[in-house]
């Protein structure tokens, strides 16, 4: 397992790059206009110096309270929260906006999928023999995509970064981040990465990213939604006013789900917070060592007993 110093510092030298070609772009660029009439349409994105729709700044959907859906998403009844800041997010609820198909529901899984989601389901729930055992959340890899775009008990904050030819947008759960390359081919088929190949593309004001070139180690959403390496996420982010970003994700996994689903949730622009603090989740994981040495205990409690049985 790779050093989570080493891991961050390579993230950080990324986003610094990045963040020194945007400098002169942000401080050059114009102050975002107040929407003249949202509902007509009138409002006019600012552009960045070359051009672009500028989306800069911290989004954060913390505070989005989607319209509550009639059913909850199928599998939700056999994932379950594992964790008490799991209680209540949107992933695990009917609450998660499904746009398409209109009954408001994830589509079902393939016989395959649900075989394959149940025996994942067992190693997770069995008790704890390596680290391995645990989902990427718990090990403070990653929540994947678009699992790092769907609201959470804390942590939903966004930051966009642009400069000529990118889009970053960096996390602030598990501190992830994604360098978008505009108008640019994906990676060849053997390369494969934990939050896939992003490849974005503007079409209007609305920034597109196409994903593909995942792994099939993380979920989609928690419980059943454990994916193959087919998964392809579609990603749309336009801006509808000065302080809105509106965010829709289209699912498709022909090995995993019947069809393919979309989903959509608002981003509301933090006026006044001008960085993200880092979240130390490597350094601040404690829970991994002490399940897997509670583990340990009870194994050591269990043979005692039997032994004094004998």
């Amino acid at each position: 397992m790779r050093h989570p110093l080493s891991t961050t510092s390579a993230v950080l030298a990324a986003v610094t790059v990045v963040t020194l070609a945007v400098s002169p772009a942000v401080a050059g660029q114009t102050a975002a206009p107040k929407p003249t009439s949202a509902a007509t349409g009138a409002w006019t994105p600012p552009r960045t110096p070359w051009g672009d729709p500028d989306i800069q700044g911290i989004w954060s959907n913390a505070s989005t309270v989607p319209d509550a859906q009639p059913n909850r998403p199928r599998g939700s009844e056999t994932g379950g929260p594992e964790h008490w800041y799991e209680a209540r997010p949107i992933v695990f609820t009917a609450e998660l906006p499904i746009v398409d198909p209109l009954d408001g529901k994830v589509p079902a899984l393939l016989p395959s999928a649900a075989e394959r989601a149940a025996a994942l389901n067992k190693i997770r729930r069995r008790r704890t023999e390596a680290p391995q055992d645990r989902s990427p959340w718990d090990r403070c890899i990653t929540r994947g995509v678009p699992g790092s775009m769907i609201p959470i008990n804390y942590n939903n904050n966004y930051q966009f970064l642009q400069s000529p030819g990118y889009v970053v947008i960096l996390y602030e759960m598990i501190h992830d981040a994604r360098i978008i390359p505009i108008g640019r081919p994906h990676l060849t088929g053997n390369i494969r990465q934990w939050m896939g190949d992003a490849r974005g593309r503007w079409e209007g004001r609305t920034l597109v990213v196409e994903t593909t070139n995942f792994t099939d180690k993380s979920q989609v959403i928690y419980g059943d939604g454990f994916h193959t390496q087919r998964l392809r996420i579609t990603e749309r982010f336009t801006p509808v006013d000065a302080d809105t970003l509106q965010y829709q994700f289209t699912v498709e996994d022909p090995e995993t789900w019947t069809k393919s689903w979309t989903a959509a949730i608002p981003l509301k622009r933090e006026r006044g917070q001008h960085v993200i603090l880092e979240y130390a989740c490597h350094e601040g994981n404690y829970a991994m060592s002490n399940i897997l040495s509670g583990a340990r205990a009870e194994e050591r409690e269990e043979k005692a007993g039997k032994a004094e049985d004998r």
